[in-house]
């Protein structure tokens, strides 16, 4: 794994959110915790689905969408709901999240997306595009936390996402 000195931590509220990908040829991976990495860094593998679930105790729901090869921006899916492909080779390229009820006015989901070429993106929230677009590159892990409101974005990275 890469890490980067230029980037600290967002500090996280609790374990509320847990989330597990597709990964190229390894198929799904265990669920992980807030804030750590799902995914791989330094093996040139494909995230090709994920999903997500908030726990309850955030009185709320989360809701998230994925840019795919050859597809585009698909819809949103929520609640632990795939979002991507399985058994179709197709790469994810960029991924927003957001949350719902009342779990958005208490809390924000920050996220980044380690992405090929670029290594570990800066940090977004709340629906902002994470990845990029229209540059045939591959998301390869994902870090997601939520977060108190308006806790603020932890520097570092390249921009969050990159459109051409």
């Amino acid at each position: 794994m890469i890490k980067s000195s230029t980037s600290t931590p967002a500090p996280v509220s609790t374990n509320l959110i847990n989330y597990r990908t597709h990964i190229q040829n390894i198929g799904w991976t265990s669920y992980v915790k807030a804030g750590q990495s799902s995914g791989t860094v330094g093996k040139s593998k494909r995230l090709e689905g994920i999903n997500i679930k908030l726990d309850a105790a955030a009185e709320g729901g989360i809701q998230y969408k994925t840019h795919i090869q050859d597809y585009g921006w698909q819809g949103w899916k929520s609640n632990n709901q795939l979002s991507g492909t399985t058994g179709k080779s197709k790469r994810l390229e960029a991924i927003q999240i957001k949350l719902t009820g009342n779990a958005a006015k208490k809390y924000d989901v920050q996220y980044r997306v380690h992405s090929q070429t670029y290594g570990w993106q800066a940090w977004t929230k709340n629906g902002n595009s994470a990845g990029t677009q229209g540059l045939a590159k591959r998301l390869e892990a994902i870090q997601i936390k939520v977060v108190p409101k308006n806790t603020p974005l932890p520097g570092g990275g390249k921009a969050a996402f990159i459109k051409k």
